[in-house]
Parts: structure tokens; C-alpha cells; sequence
């Protein structure tokens, strides 16, 4: 680890102090090459959990796990629509 890399739990290493947050990935670089992160997007827009994880799943299944990222991201549509669906009948 060097001296610029900060550590918050032993054994993993947080982006290093003085950059981005955004210009450090862990575990790859399927976001931080995209010329808008699903992240920036995402906070940019205000947009909800579930709602998020389908732009990041959709975002990234060609560089990280193919058509496993597009069934997480088809999961995440499903429950949306559930839960939207419930809150339209408990409202009446």
C-alpha cells in the first residue's frame, strides 16, 4: 500500500487521498471508462435504488457479466413493477 493510499478496514484499500472518487474503481474498469458513470447519472438525476440498479446493470453487461447483468437488470425492473403495482392498490 502506499502513503497516498488510504485504508479504512485491514487489508482494503480505499481511492487514494487528493483524487476523485470516481477516477478510482475497484475491481476493474467497466465504469470508470464510460464517458458519463452510471453513479454520476444516477446522483445527478436523483433517482431511487431500484431505478438505479437497472441503468448500472444495463450500463455495464457488455464489459462485466454479459447477459447475467441484463437478468439482474430485468430482476430489478420486476420488482419495481410489483411494488409499484401493490402501492397502486393500497391506494386505492
Amino acid at each position: 500500500m502506499s502513503s497516498e493510499t488510504r485504508r479504512v478496514k485491514p487489508g482494503k484499500e480505499y481511492a487514494p487521498f487528493g483524487k476523485k472518487t470516481l477516477e478510482f474503481q475497484e475491481g476493474g474498469s467497466h465504469y470508470k471508462d464510460m464517458p458519463i458513470q452510471p453513479i454520476e447519472y444516477i446522483l445527478a438525476n436523483n433517482i431511487p435504488f431500484t431505478e438505479g440498479n437497472v441503468i448500472k446493470y444495463v450500463s455495464r453487461w457488455r464489459k462485466k457479466n454479459g447477459v447475467a447483468d441484463l437478468k439482474k437488470a430485468r430482476h430489478m425492473l420486476d420488482v419495481l413493477i410489483e411494488h409499484e403495482e401493490e402501492s397502486q392498490r393500497a391506494a386505492g
